[in-house]
């Protein structure tokens, strides 16, 4: 699924053709989404868009007193057509034309995201949730805090965002790779040394791939339609067998909370007394 530098590269590819412009239409294909819609398109027309968000995973489109909730779900992507020569595609579900003359398309063939009004409960959610791992909130003394007291695992820690939102599966897996830490260990043994670097290297990962336009998935269209890069670099997600680029042990694969964690045996040794 789209994870946070895909998100926020979609953001960044599309922001400049809705922020600042009016909406002026929305057509909608009707097919049941993960949510339905709880919105009118009078709701939004004639509306400008103020600013576009993100928080964690989700898109926050800003229209003033109503704001957009958009979540991309497992298949999901957010592409610019010029209005006038749209090019419509099997599963898109949403567009929204913009006054100079581009629109916006929400394309989702599995259909497990979402579009909805950017409700008060949405809000109070969202509020709860741990820090965003690019800002300054997500430091090591909050990491450590909420590592010690735990006995999930670390790989499950930085995946919860109740701990710290937006690092996904393949982040977290390159992530412990990069440090030697195995996926298996428990939060309330991991070091303080540990914990500043996971901090670290969080964001070092993140914003890498941000700029590196995401991850490449299959379904991924960042907002000009040009495919992320960062999938070249990706040392452990998704080569189980293939040898590890540091030590030439072949990469394990193993299951933690119903997801896949891929791992070096060799460069993340796990004990009992971990």
């Amino acid at each position: 699924m789209p994870e946070l530098p895909e998100v926020e590269t979609t953001r960044l590819g599309v922001i400049g053709y809705a922020k600042g412009e009016s909406l002026l239409s929305i057509d909608s294909s009707q097919k049941k989404l993960r949510y339905p819609c709880d919105f009118t398109k009078d709701d939004f027309i004639g509306s400008p868009c103020l600013d576009i968000n993100r928080r964690a995973k989700y898109l926050i489109f800003n229209f003033g007193q109503e704001k957009l909730l958009m979540h991309l779900g497992m298949s999901g992507s957010l592409r610019v057509e010029t209005t006038s020569e749209i090019k419509k595609k099997k599963h898109d579900h949403y567009m929204f034309h913009f006054t100079g003359g581009h629109s916006l398309i929400y394309h989702d063939p599995r259909r497990f995201g979402f579009v909805v009004r950017y409700s008060e409960a949405w809000r109070e959610k969202m509020t709860a949730w741990g820090p965003e791992p690019l800002s300054a909130d997500f430091c090591e003394k909050q990491l450590l805090k909420k590592v010690n007291q735990s006995t999930k695992t670390i790989k499950q820690l930085i995946m919860d965002q109740n701990v710290v939102v937006g690092v996904g599966n393949i982040y977290a897996s390159e992530v412990l790779f990069k440090l030697g830490i195995n996926p298996m260990k428990k939060g309330c043994t991991i070091s303080e040394e540990e914990v500043g670097g996971l901090v670290l290297e969080i964001k070092n990962t993140l914003h890498k791939s941000i700029e590196q336009g995401g991850t490449t998935l299959r379904d991924f269209i960042s907002g000009k339609e040009k495919p992320g890069y960062f999938k070249q670099s990706l040392m452990v997600y998704g080569r189980e067998g293939e040898l590890c680029f540091k030590c030439g042990t072949a990469i394990e694969r193993l299951v933690l909370a119903q997801r896949s964690s891929f791992y070096c045996p060799k460069c993340q040794t796990f004990s009992v007394s971990n």
